[in-house]
């Protein structure tokens, strides 16, 4: 973990009401601070939601209604997120998708978005392994316990051991600000500026 020494990173995830950051909202966050390679605080919560999930969302993440009306305002909830940032690197398992919804926030609430350096492990794992690349997947591979996925705490610490095994395996900084989008689709609707964007293509294991 030599390469990860001397810096400061906040992983987190967000579960969400849909998958459109412009529209949909944050409905759970969760962050863990880590300074020189130990954590050093963690923040999570639900986020108060008025309007009505959908089942599938439920299904997914186990988060109901009645939990999401007795959630942190929405406004508090992201300004303690943004003390837990501060000018850290970022880490997410799929990070296109937290940061859309991180920009897209921020922007509404606080009318300015981010500027910290990322890393994203899905990016890395498509670099390095044949198809599937989910957080499940990739914690299964490397036998990194996962319990209660789709709670955005239980993810985060998961993406943590992970980032942190691939790096013992070959330095992670390597993929910093690299965003990895699937060919087919094109590129994200919304990316940091200073991302660098990698059209890839999936590898599949040979039948």
């Amino acid at each position: 973990m030599q390469s990860l020494k001397n810096k400061s990173f906040t992983i987190f995830d967000f579960e969400t009401s849909g998958l459109d950051p412009k529209k949909d909202r944050v409905i759970e966050m969760a962050a863990i601070r880590v300074v020189n390679g130990e954590v050093a605080s963690e923040f999570s919560t639900l986020v108060k939601f008025d309007g009505k999930l959908a089942p599938k969302i439920t299904e997914l993440t186990g988060i109901t209604d009645e939990m999401t009306t007795f959630g942190m305002d929405e406004d508090t909830a992201f300004r303690i997120l943004n003390r837990m940032l501060g000018d850290h690197i970022l880490v997410a398992h799929n990070a296109q998708f937290d940061l859309g919804f991180l920009h897209h926030s921020l922007m509404r609430i606080a009318g300015r978005s981010f500027n910290n350096d990322f890393i994203d492990t899905l990016t890395i794992s498509r670099a390095r392994h044949v198809y599937p690349h989910t957080l499940k997947d990739m914690c299964d591979r490397y036998n990194i316990p996962l319990i209660g996925g789709h709670r955005a705490l239980n993810d985060v610490v998961a993406c943590w051991e992970l980032f942190r095994t691939m790096d013992e395996e070959s330095p992670a900084m390597d993929a910093l600000n690299k965003l990895g989008y699937i060919k087919k689709y094109g590129p994200p609707a919304w990316s940091p500026p200073y991302a660098k964007l990698e059209a890839i293509e999936l590898k599949f294991a040979p039948r």
